[in-house]
């Protein structure tokens, strides 16, 4: 998860319309529907685009960038394959080396040979602190790194840390194009060149960023010559505009997901997800901040309800960033929906209540602020219902909608419904949410949590390869959370996709909460088959 996954995709451009020209509406890959040609494009609805496309600045850091490659990569079932390497890592019996051997006759999208030289200089800029990458933390355990020639790169880690290969997706940047500008502003962050099976050719700025293949690229040049990303932030415009013809394809909530059903043309994929809905009880509030209120709502919230009645089954109850189906998950940790203890809680903490129905302490009610993304339905209605059962148990969240210029300013008192999750490892996700080194670092710890157990219990997990001390860390994490929930944590989502059954090759990566752009069918375009002899659907 980088630091700013937690609110949605990095940070949102919230311009809600999109003006795709009509000729790219109606004709994005340049054959129309009477020209009998293959579907060589496609146009797919997203809900928000990226802050910046350097790999030196977090964006393609877990695979997937489109623009460039990794050392290696994740297929479909999530395992680690080669991609800008020759081969898997070979790992020293000390866990502190791993060597990779490169691909040869490898070359950037300008005709520049890819070389170590890059890798070196993509990790070194990435740990450089003057680098505004939000997600340096993720690479801590990384000592240096050194190319041997041109076709080796070593890396030397300070501790054993195991999930290191899945660290190396992340995506290289030409050193001899981004290492002569400025790396936090120069035109590369908005311009890039990369390996990868894409090349960017136009990004505007809040309407859609738009790819044409990569001729060159050293895995076979894609079937689909043109790409374009539409960035509609509004569910319910996304889903109209799919209806219309106006996308090939689009990421959903359930319900709208659901109108498309029975529809001979298109096709729904769910992808198993990490992601999840909370909502941060930040420190500094002083309702919020009392542990008896935390607790109270873990148990007053009814997170089965809001999984039938708002994912419609596509999700399960979450009881922290850790999905209950993982092999990682603290069993005995799920936490019952049960009113009557929640009130039992806040009567022995001496929250009384009032008049109203609103509890009060010391003269304090308890009530606070509880923001989400305006837009986002499905953040809009778990915000309405977290709402609903905690007035209930006499506290009164008042909801509200923002964008994230609004919202940001207000996380360090006010509680926000935020999303979050990363498959994989169970440090990469769990440590960026929870440690206290990190509280108030943007969007990272956006709860100011702070447990000087669960401090331990992360730094523990992540500097060891023992698989049964990790797992006994990760349990503490998870327990501590019951003790002291700093977050309330609400569903794990399944994300829908429906797209025109045009093509062969979709399938779905097991996804983080971090959607939509590099993730969902299209996760390896790169990789689609036209039907044979189909048509474009009539747009």
């Amino acid at each position: 998860m980088t630091a700013r996954s937690i609110r949605g995709l990095a940070a949102a451009t919230l311009a809600g319309s999109l003006a795709l020209a009509a000729a790219a509406c109606s004709n994005p890959g340049g054959t129309g529907a009477a020209s009998g040609g293959p579907k060589d494009s496609a146009v797919v609805g997203i809900a928000y685009e990226p802050e910046t496309l350097s790999p030196l600045l977090g964006y393609g850091k877990d695979g997937n960038s489109k623009i460039f490659d990794g050392l290696l990569a994740f297929d479909a079932d999530m395992r680690l394959k080669p991609a800008l390497a020759a081969a898997l890592p070979e790992v020293g019996q000390d866990g502190l080396t791993y060597t990779y051997k490169l691909r040869k006759g490898v070359t950037f999208s300008d005709g520049a040979p890819f070389t170590a030289k890059d890798v070196v200089f993509t990790y070194r800029t990435v740990l450089d602190p003057k680098t505004n990458n939000p997600s340096r933390t993720e690479l801590d355990a990384l000592k240096s790194v050194e190319a041997v020639g041109d076709d080796t790169v070593v890396f030397r880690l300070a501790y054993p840390y195991a999930p290191f290969a899945e660290r190396t997706v992340l995506a290289i940047a030409p050193e001899h194009v981004a290492g002569k500008q400025d790396v936090n502003t120069g035109a590369f962050t908005t311009r890039p060149i990369g390996t990868g099976p894409y090349v960017l050719t136009d990004w505007s700025k809040g309407e859609k960023l738009s790819f044409r293949a990569n001729p060159t690229y050293w895995g076979g040049a894609p079937e689909v010559k043109k790409f374009t990303m539409a960035i509609i932030k509004d569910d319910d415009v996304r889903a109209t505009r799919l209806r219309a013809g106006d996308l090939d394809g689009a990421i959903l909530p359930p319900n709208l997901a659901a109108g498309f059903k029975g529809d001979k043309a298109r096709k729904t994929y769910a992808a198993k997800t990490y992601d999840y809905r909370t909502v941060t009880l930040p420190t500094h509030n002083e309702v919020t901040g009392d542990t008896a209120v935390r607790r109270a709502l873990d148990v007053a919230v009814d997170r089965q309800a809001m999984v039938d009645k708002i994912l419609e089954g596509a999700g399960k109850p979450a009881y922290g960033p850790v999905p209950t189906d993982s092999e990682w998950f603290a069993k005995g940790t799920e936490r019952r929906h049960d009113l009557d203890a929640a009130k039992k809680i806040l009567d022995e903490a001496g929250w009384k209540p009032g008049a109203d129905g609103v509890r009060v302490k010391d003269g304090v009610r308890a009530e606070f602020p509880l923001w989400y993304l305006s837009g986002d339905k499905l953040r809009q209605d778990h915000a309405l219902a977290y709402a609903s059962d905690a007035k209930k148990a006499g506290i009164a969240v008042k909801t509200q909608g923002g964008t994230w210029e609004v919202i940001e300013p207000r996380m360090k008192t006010d509680a926000v419904l935020a999303g979050g999750g990363s498959p994989g490892d169970p440090d990469f996700d769990q440590y960026l949410l929870l440690t206290s080194r990190l509280a108030g670092d943007g969007f990272n710890n956006m709860a100011w949590y702070d447990n000087k157990a669960v401090d331990k219990a992360l730094e523990d997990g992540r500097r060891t390869n023992d698989t049964v001390k990790r797992r006994a860390a990760y349990s503490v994490v998870q327990r501590e959370l019951v003790k002291n929930p700093g977050y309330t944590f609400l569903t794990h989502i399944d994300h829908l996709y429906v797209v025109n059954d045009a093509w062969d090759g979709l399938t779905t990566q097991t996804e983080p909460h971090d959607h939509g752009l590099a993730s969902g069918p299209w996760w390896n375009v790169e990789a689609w088959k036209p039907k044979g002899g189909a048509e474009k659907a009539e747009r």
